[in-house]
């Protein structure tokens, strides 16, 4: 017992340094590593994201329960939540607000009985600009023969829930797959990408990626 009190002593000031950033990290900001591709071509596997803590929440540390909403989820913000339905931490595309109706019809959108409009933006990469209002984005689409999940009928998207997209439309277990987003599993809101590393080339960085935004 005096050794461990001795050794907390000589190194109170590196444990107090330690705690803060936990807490730090726990409540106010953090990184997420990416490695999955459903969110192409906004993030790319093995990009490392900062997430906003504090963007809608003021939390407790340590676990995920809001003391304070500072504000909502916007439509066109990618967020970081705790999927309960696939028992992981995802990110994706806000869609649709409490009380939206929202329907898809060969990948296209339409929002509250309005049509969003699409423009062409790199055939060879199947990328398309997806002009959702205030926040434009690029989409994904990677199969021309189509999937399922390409058109869904209309939903009205619940109260304190959201509906939620991967910006890789045919390739993203999405709310079409898990349902909608509870308001109380969102973590955060994406910022932009910390670093990367290129899973296909010995994880060597793409200095191009750095402090690229997402929003």
């Amino acid at each position: 017992m005096n050794k461990l009190k001795k050794i907390i002593k000589e190194n109170r000031g590196f444990i107090l340094f330690l705690l803060l950033m936990s807490v730090f990290r726990s409540a106010v900001a953090d990184y997420n590593s990416v490695p999955t591709g459903s969110m192409l071509p906004t993030i790319v596997p093995g990009d490392q994201i900062t997430i906003d803590k504090l963007a809608y929440d003021l939390k407790v540390p340590f676990i995920n329960h809001s003391l304070v909403r500072i504000a909502e989820p916007k439509r066109g913000d990618i967020v970081v939540f705790e999927s309960e339905s696939a028992q992981m931490r995802m990110v994706k595309r806000v869609i649709g607000l409490p009380g939206d109706r929202v329907e898809m019809v060969n990948n296209k959108l339409r929002i509250n009985g309005k049509a969003l409009s699409y423009q062409l933006t790199n055939k060879q990469a199947n990328s398309i600009n997806e002009l959702l209002p205030q926040r434009p984005h690029a989409i994904q689409l990677e199969q021309p023969e189509g999937t399922v999940y390409d058109s869904f009928s209309e939903v009205v998207v619940p109260k304190d829930q959201y509906l939620v997209l991967g910006d890789n439309r045919q390739n993203s277990a999405d709310s079409r797959v898990h349902g909608f987003i509870p308001r109380e599993e969102i973590i955060g809101r994406a910022e932009k990408v910390l670093l990367s590393f290129d899973y296909d080339a010995n994880y060597l960085p793409r200095t191009e990626r750095v402090f690229q935004p997402l929003i």
